[in-house]
């Protein structure tokens, strides 16, 4: 019996032990090049900025091709021309034009006791085209040929008796372009000295001075309505505050 024993237990079949399976790692991709996610190489892959392409050259600005011009009305301040002309970007039209000499505006000032708020020499005449009385600055037309610095003397010792020690340009415009050809050269005024009026025969000027700020409030009240008066005030008050605030 023992044989037979040892017989059965040999015929049994081993049960081999279950295998675990392994874990199974997902593999990390590979990184190539690590050198380019360092900052230094992420700098070195950025595309350099291009320079900005240089601004053109303005163009000389074209002019209208007179065709024909005659003059329809000459008076002593001004002549109308009728042109018949080719405007740059235009078929052929007719403008009737104001031709003037030019003007001269003066902002003559006192600022010896408050440069910030100085006096100003304003004058009040009547104005047939407003057909009303107007608040305006010392102004008069320019003699052909004339230099409007010259002018701008002239004027303001003509129509108030001062004289200036100081002066220099503010501004120069065209009030209405659109048929006026007079240019307004606006000059600054400074270090006044009172003299002798000498107006002209038909010039009825009363004069005042008035300080800045209150001239920007006769603006703002519509007691100030003189264009050239509103353009320099405004302009002058402007730069001031300017200086004020640096």
């Amino acid at each position: 019996m023992p044989q037979k024993k040892k017989a059965a237990k040999a015929a049994k079949p081993k049960i081999a032990k279950a295998v675990k399976p392994k874990k199974t790692e997902t593999p990390k991709p590979e990184i190539k090049n690590k050198k380019a996610t360092s900052p230094k190489a992420a700098k070195a892959l950025k595309p350099k900025a291009k320079k900005a392409p240089k601004a053109p050259k303005p163009k000389v600005e074209e002019k209208a091709q007179v065709l024909a011009s005659e003059v329809v009305f000459e008076g002593p301040l001004f002549r109308i021309e009728r042109d018949r002309l080719i405007e740059p970007g235009t078929e052929e039209v007719t403008r009737d034009i104001i031709r003037h000499n030019g003007s001269v505006v003066i902002l003559a000032l006192d600022n010896t006791k408050n440069k910030r708020d100085p006096w100003i020499v304003v004058e009040r005449q009547y104005r047939h085209a407003a057909n009303q009385f107007m608040w305006e600055l010392p102004a008069g037309k320019l003699d052909e040929g004339e230099d409007a610095l010259a002018g701008a003397k002239r004027e303001l010792e003509e129509e108030t008796g001062y004289q200036a020690k100081k002066w220099k340009p503010l501004v120069e415009y065209y009030a209405s372009p659109g048929f006026l050809g007079e240019s307004m050269k606006v000059f600054v005024a400074e270090g006044l000295v009172a003299g002798d009026a000498r107006p002209e025969d038909d010039e009825k000027i009363e004069l005042r001075l008035v300080k800045l700020s209150e001239a920007i409030k006769m603006i703002r009240k519509g007691a100030i309505i003189d264009g050239k008066t509103l353009t320099s005030v405004l302009l002058y008050a402007r730069q001031v505050e300017g200086k004020r605030s640096k």
